[in-house]
């Protein structure tokens, strides 16, 4: 009896020993990344069983799926986030589908207290100042505002939100608030406060937004929204780039309406070398580097093989969608 076939994509990427793993078990097809363009993956896709997916994702749809055929069983994405996968459609055909929904939430817990600290502190802008020779050390130069006696709020309290008031609370924050569709019992073990998203875009200094990607979430944050919050309030994304109207926070920006952000996730992303985000002293911006770390990416990587291994042996998958 023949092995089942697993195409991995992005193989140079992935452990040695993820790889050793895999070929151990299955016939293994391995690709590099960014040697594929989504016509040369469909070439070669036809007659594996599994596809183990890293980034840069190929979006997988209905034509996708067509040219897959009924060999394909489960899909295994290296991410939290599937807004790259037409779930209904993979369902529907019966294909089973593994992420990797823990194992990031402290690096990305971690970026965000990083991205909070660099635009309540201007670290870009004080980076900028010395590359132009632009020193003015008086009493009130590059003041920036304090953790300290701040209000936090957390716009989607899941495993990320959780984790970054855990971090934050040794930073003697005043009053953390978050908001969602209910209150949550972890909400108040963590003493947040539950409120609306009105109420908590009026209160916020600081706004950290940990939110999925759907049809509720998206471009959430507009004109009027940024218009809700205070004047020096610092704005964080590490949740999906499309949950913000990127035109609506360059006029944040542009017209001070608030006083600075700091995301790990753009729309577009990555953002073109000539964008205007990219233009602002008081944006802190980054390539989506929230899980780069390399106990992270380990853990990412023998997770998404262990629910590949899992579901061709018939076994449940440890993380299914």
């Amino acid at each position: 009896m023949s092995k089942p076939r697993v195409l991995v994509k992005g193989y140079k990427e992935l452990p040695q020993i993820v790889m050793n793993l895999l070929k151990s078990k299955f016939n293994v097809t391995a690709i590099e990344s960014y040697c594929f363009t989504r016509q040369e993956m469909l070439n070669i896709l036809p007659g594996h069983d599994a596809l183990l997916y890293p980034r840069p994702f190929v979006k997988i749809d209905s034509e996708f799926l067509d040219v897959a055929g009924p060999n394909l069983k489960v899909i295994s994405t290296l991410s939290v986030g599937h807004d790259h996968l037409d779930v209904d459609e993979i369902k529907k055909r019966g294909i089973k589908i593994g992420y990797c929904p823990n194992a990031s939430t402290a690096a990305v817990a971690e970026i965000a207290v990083m991205l909070i600290l660099c635009a309540s502190r201007r670290a870009h802008e004080g980076r900028l100042k010395l590359e132009q020779a632009d020193i003015f050390p008086t009493f009130q130069w590059m003041v920036g505002f304090d953790l300290r006696g701040s209000t936090v709020g957390i716009v989607g309290l899941g495993n990320i939100g959780q984790e970054v008031i855990k971090r934050l609370q040794g930073f003697q924050v005043g009053k953390f608030l978050y908001t969602g569709h209910s209150r949550k019992a972890e909400g108040e073990k963590l003493g947040a406060q539950f409120m609306s998203l009105d109420e908590l875009l009026y209160e916020s200094d600081v706004i950290v937004v940990a939110t999925p990607l759907n049809s509720e979430t998206l471009e959430m944050f507009d004109d009027k929204m940024f218009a809700k919050m205070k004047k020096n309030a610092v704005f964080v994304n590490v949740g999906r780039g499309k949950v913000v109207k990127t035109e609506a926070l360059v006029r944040a920006l542009k017209n001070k309406i608030i006083f600075a952000a700091g995301l790990d996730v753009t729309d577009p992303e990555p953002l073109p070398p000539d964008h205007d985000l990219l233009k602002f002293p008081n944006a802190v911006i980054l390539p989506h580097l929230g899980s780069a770390t390399v106990k992270t990416r380990e853990e990412m990587s023998m997770i998404a093989a262990e629910n590949i291994i899992n579901a061709l042996e018939g076994k449940p998958m440890p993380f299914a969608l």
